[in-house]
Formats: C-alpha cells, sequence, structure tokens
C-alpha cells in the first residue's frame, strides 16, 4: 500500500508498504480522509519532537521512518477475532492514542496523560496517511449517519479544542478569547459559541484567517498591528478583562497577548505545541493572581461528544476544510501549501488515498 513517511525535517516520502495485519482486539480501516495537522508541519520544518529516531518508542516500537497521520476516518474492512462492536463497512474515526491503561493516569479515566503516552502517526507503526491502517478497537469510534467522512476527518481537531475549553472551566455567558485563528483556534471559537460563551474575541493578523474567525462566529476580530488589545478587552468587558484566554500560536507574543488580555484571577490556556520556549516575567501573573494551564490532546469521552455535536448540528465545522488533495502530493499540495506565502488562505487541508474521492 502507499503510504507518506517521515525520514527528517523537509524529508516526507509516499512510498509502498506492507499493508498491516489486523490483530485480535484491533479493527483494519481503509482512510478515506486525513487532515494535515500543526504537529505534522512542526515534524516537518523543524522535527523530530515527538518522532523517535534513534531509539524506537518503548510503547510501540516504532522509530522513524514512521508513517504520518492522526486526523482521519475511514471504512471498516476487517475485524480481529474478539472484535464484535463493528461490522465490516462501518465508518469511523480513530482516537489517536497509545495508552497503557495501567498507570495512574489511565486508570484514573486521565489516559490522555498516560506514562507511555503515543500517537498513532507520530509515535507508532502506522499512521492515517496511508492507504490502512489497524488500531485498538476501544479508540475506534463509529461516525453516524449524517456525518460525512470528510467531517469525520476533523474529529479529532474539534476534540482538541473541546477538551481545552472543559479544561478552562468555561462558564455561560463568560468573555474568552482565542489568540490565532489557525484551525484549532476556529475549532475552538466555534465550540465557545456553542457553549455558550457572550463574547469571543479573536486576536489574528492575517487578513484571511480573520474573515474565517469571524465566518466561525466570532464577535470581534483584533488586529495586534491595529490596535492595543489588552486595552480593547478591558474597554470590552467594562475595564476588566476576559474570564479565559486560550493561547493557540506558539510564539512568544501570542502568549504574552495571553496573559495580558485576562482579568485578575483569570485563565489562560496554553493549547499550541511549541518549537522554543518563551521568556516571561512572572510578575504579571503574580499581580493578579492569574492562572495558566496546558492543555493536551483529549480527556476520556470527548471525541463521542464532539462526534455527538457534528451530528445534532451545534457544530457545523463547514469553514474548517478549504482543500483536499491525493497522498501522492501530499507535500507539493499539502506541506508547501501550509508553509508556504499562500499558507494564511489555508485551514484545514485534507488528503485521501483514493483518487475517486477527489472532486
Amino acid at each position: 500500500m502507499k503510504a507518506a513517511l517521515w525520514y527528517g525535517p523537509k524529508d516526507v516520502r509516499i512510498e509502498e508498504v506492507a499493508e498491516p495485519v489486523v490483530k485480535e482486539n484491533e479493527v483494519k480501516v481503509k482512510v478515506k480522509w486525513c487532515g494535515i495537522c500543526g504537529t505534522d508541519l512542526h515534524e516537518y520544518l523543524t522535527g523530530p519532537i515527538f518522532i523517535p529516531v534513534d531509539v524506537k518508542h518503548p510503547a510501540t516500537g516504532a522509530k522513524a521512518p514512521v508513517i504520518l497521520g492522526h486526523e482521519f476516518s475511514g471504512e471498516v474492512v476487517e475485524l480481529g477475532k474478539n472484535v464484535t462492536e463493528f461490522k465490516i463497512g462501518d465508518p469511523v474515526v480513530i482516537e489517536p492514542l497509545v495508552t497503557c491503561g495501567e498507570c495512574k493516569a489511565c486508570r484514573e479515566g486521565n489516559y490522555h496523560l498516560c506514562d507511555g503516552l503515543a500517537f498513532h502517526g507520530l509515535m507508532d507503526l502506522g499512521g492515517g496517511l496511508a492507504e490502512y491502517t489497524t488500531f485498538r478497537k476501544e479508540f475506534v469510534k463509529k461516525l453516524p449517519e449524517g456525518v460525512s467522512y470528510e467531517k469525520g476527518a476533523l474529529v479529532e481537531p474539534l476534540s482538541v479544542a473541546l477538551h481545552a475549553i472543559e479544561v478552562s472551566e468555561l462558564k455561560v455567558n463568560q468573555t474568552a478569547v482565542v489568540v490565532g485563528a489557525g484551525p484549532i483556534g476556529l475549532a475552538l471559537i466555534e465550540n465557545l459559541k456553542a457553549l455558550g460563551a457572550k463574547n469571543v474575541i479573536a486576536v489574528e493578523l492575517s487578513t484571511k484567517r480573520k474573515e474565517f474567525a469571524l465566518k466561525a462566529g466570532a464577535d470581534l476580530v483584533l488586529d495586534p498591528r491595529e490596535v492595543n488589545v489588552a486595552e480593547e478587552v478591558k474597554n470590552l468587558t467594562n475595564g476588566l478583562g476576559a474570564d479565559i484566554s486560550f493561547e493557540v500560536t506558539g510564539v512568544q507574543a501570542g502568549f504574552e497577548t495571553s496573559v495580558d488580555v485576562i482579568r485578575k484571577k483569570g485563565t489562560v490556556v496554553v493549547v499550541s505545541i511549541w518549537e522554543k520556549g518563551v521568556n516571561f516575567n512572572l510578575n504579571n501573573l503574580v499581580m493578579g493572581e492569574k492562572k495558566i494551564i496546558g492543555s493536551v490532546v483529549y480527556g476520556e469521552g470527548i471525541f463521542v461528544t464532539t462526534i455527538k455535536y457534528l451530528a445534532d448540528g451545534r457544530i457545523k465545522a463547514d469553514q474548517l476544510i478549504t482543500k483536499k488533495i491525493h497522498l501522492d502530493d501530499l507535500v507539493k499540495e499539502g506541506f508547501t501549501a501550509l508553509t508556504g506565502s499562500d499558507r494564511d488562505s489555508q485551514v484545514k487541508i485534507i488528503v485521501t488515498p483514493d483518487k475517486s474521492l477527489i472532486d
């Protein structure tokens, strides 16, 4: 089968590899669509970040070259002998977490914080940027009627956003600021509005992404080159500041803005993955008793909730997919498009190994 293998920075190759063999507790999936994630871009540009290179990952036995892709949907084509929850032909998405099931975090239902956590499509022996993959039945979720394979490929990034909001402890009618209107930022905006945020303010530089943010439901978009963002947010909140901010840029200025815009005792949720650290004056926290908390992937039940929101229309995600490409064109039409001069016109590029699915 064809698959996209990461060998090193700016070295992703489409190659022929053996089809995976389904194990007794696994489901084999024929991939329909797979999204290119920001994490994939980090690995492509400056990796390895998560991908094991010199030593095999202790939980999976994988090391570079690895098959990329962890935001994907597909059709069940084969079942392990112990699998009764699915049938051939079921449309599914994969919650791409490899967990031990035994550490304290796993036992408490926080398997996304597993001591030995690995990601399918980064630190595992398979991934979604391929024709087929296999995965443990517990992490395979059915797509209900009315949720397309294309939107199925959005369940993973939408779940990242939904979990971040859960971590923030958002309350109805609060004000939230989303710093960065990339794919996760847009998913945050739409989820925040669906969950009852009174005002959602986006902070973004790109003209095109400002438009995307408004379409996703942002009440206002602020450009830090044009206004003092913190002062504007205070003006809109009776001088107090926002209740919550979400940092999804992964850069120093975005982090500083996320702290500056919140009120005393407010909360910053850091969602982005960082290529390098930040310099920060901690007095900005101390003097206002502000809180900074991290959010990583998604906890127990989040995938199921995201699928439910897509099925009942609470989340539409219509503006997220901006381009569909074939697996053969992954580097030129995918990675290059998302990292080149035209990158701001793209949100989510989804990839298929099946040419018949390309419109």
